[in-house]
C-alpha cells in the first residue's frame, strides 16, 4: 500500500500503543490532498487512525506530524473535541517519514450532498451551529494554559500567511505550472489592505465542515486535519469557513457542496452566532473571505504540483478541472476585495 509499510508500522503500533495486537489492516481514508490518513484495524477489531505526510514533494516547514500530534494532545483537556492522541513515531526509518496514531472517531465526514442527506434536517441545522460553537471554543483556549504558547508568533499572522502561501504558489510556477495573474494581483491588494490584528488565538487554518466528524445529531465529535494550525488572527478561520459554506444556487470551491442541501444555516446566521459566542466584531469580513479564497487557490496550486510530480498519494479525483478551479478562486478573491465595507 502506498505510504504504509504494513509490517514495520504494525510492529511499531504493537510496541507503542497499549492494548493493540496484530495482524493490522490499513485502508487509505479518501478526501485528503495533502497529508494522508489511514484507517487501521488491529487483530482484536480495535480501530485507530494514522497520519503521515505525502509520499514525496514535501514542502519546507509543512507536514509536521509531531506538531499535529502535539496540538491534539494539548487540546484533549479542553472543550474542543479531538481524536485521542495515542503515539508519535519520529523515526523516519519505520515508514519513510514520521507519523502519529490516534483513536478512530466514528461518525459522518460530510464532504458532499450525499453525505449531508444522511443527516436529518434538524441534524444539518445543528451541525452548522455546533461548528461555530466549537470554533468559538477553540478561539477561547488560552494557548499558554495548554502548553501551546510557543506554537507560533502571535503578531503579524496575515503578513506571515501572505508570505507563506505566495511563496508556495511561486515555487509551483517555478516548477513549470502556468501562472495565475489574479493570484499576484490579489496578493498585492491583501498586503496593502491588511487589517490590524487583535489578541492572537489558536487558529486551525483549514476549518470547514468536512474537517470535522459529526454524530447522527450533527454534534461535532472531533475536529481533524490540524496540519496548518498556529497562533494568529481568529477571523481568518471565520473567513475560510464562509468560503466553503456555499448556499443553494451558488458556485462553490467544492464539486458538490454539502451545505447546499436544505436545512443548513445561512452564512449570515453562522457569523451572527460566532459574534454572539465570542463578542468579536464581525460586521465586515470581506477581507478575511477574500484571503480565504486566495489562500485556497495557492494551496490547490501546490496540490497540482504534487500531482504532476507523481506525489499525490491522497485523493486524486477532480484533478482534470482543478486548474480551472484555481483561476475561479483567484477571481472570487478579487471580486470579494472589490466590495466596499458596509
Amino acid at each position: 500500500m502506498e505510504g504504509i509499510d504494513p509490517e514495520a508500522v504494525g510492529a511499531w503500533i504493537t510496541s507503542h500503543v497499549p492494548g493493540t495486537a496484530p495482524p493490522y489492516r490499513f485502508e487509505l481514508i479518501p478526501g485528503g490532498r495533502s497529508n494522508l490518513t489511514f484507517a487501521v484495524e488491529d487483530g482484536n477489531g480495535r480501530r485507530l487512525a494514522l497520519r503521515r505526510p505525502p509520499v514525496s514533494h514535501v514542502l519546507p516547514t509543512a507536514h509536521d506530524m509531531g506538531r499535529e500530534h502535539r496540538i491534539i494532545s494539548a487540546l484533549a483537556s479542553t472543550s474542543v473535541p479531538v481524536a485521542p492522541a495515542l503515539g508519535y513515531c519520529e523515526d523516519a526509518g519505520v515508514n519513510g517519514s514520521p507519523f502519529y496514531v490516534m483513536g478512530f472517531v466514528d461518525g459522518h465526514v460530510v464532504r458532499d450532498g450525499a453525505a449531508a442527506r444522511l443527516l436529518g434536517d434538524g441534524a444539518r441545522r445543528h451541525a452548522g451551529e455546533a461548528l461555530v460553537d466549537v470554533l468559538a471554543d477553540l478561539h477561547a483556549v488560552d494557548p499558554d494554559a495548554v502548553g501551546l504558547g510557543d506554537l507560533g508568533r502571535r503578531e503579524g499572522y496575515i503578513a506571515r500567511q501572505l508570505r507563506r502561501w505566495h511563496g508556495q504558489y511561486s515555487q509551483s510556477t517555478a516548477d513549470g505550472l502556468a501562472t495565475v495573474p489574479a493570484i499576484d494581483t490579489v496578493h498585492a491588494e491583501l498586503a496593502a489592505r491588511m487589517p490590524g490584528q487583535g489578541p492572537a488565538t489558536i487558529v486551525h487554518g483549514d476549518y470547514r465542515l468536512d474537517n470535522t466528524i459529526l454524530g447522527d445529531d450533527g454534534e461535532v465529535r472531533a475536529v481533524i486535519d490540524w496540519e496548518i494550525c498556529t497562533l494568529g488572527d481568529p477571523l481568518a478561520d471565520v473567513g475560510l469557513l464562509l468560503v466553503y459554506w456555499t448556499e443553494p444556487g451558488e458556485e462553490s470551491p467544492l464539486a458538490d457542496a454539502p451545505t447546499t442541501v436544505e436545512g443548513f444555516a445561512t452564512r449570515a446566521e453562522l457569523v451572527a452566532r460566532y459574534g454572539e459566542r465570542t463578542g468579536r466584531a464581525v460586521g465586515d469580513l470581506s477581507y478575511y473571505v477574500a484571503f480565504g479564497y486566495w489562500k485556497l487557490a495557492c494551496i490547490l496550486q501546490g496540490v497540482v504540483a504534487r500531482f504532476l510530480s507523481g506525489a499525490a498519494g491522497g485523493d486524486r479525483t477532480g484533478m482534470d478541472d482543478i486548474q480551472g478551479k484555481i483561476a475561479w478562486l483567484a477571481a472570487r478573491a478579487e471580486a470579494t476585495l472589490s466590495v466596499e465595507p458596509g
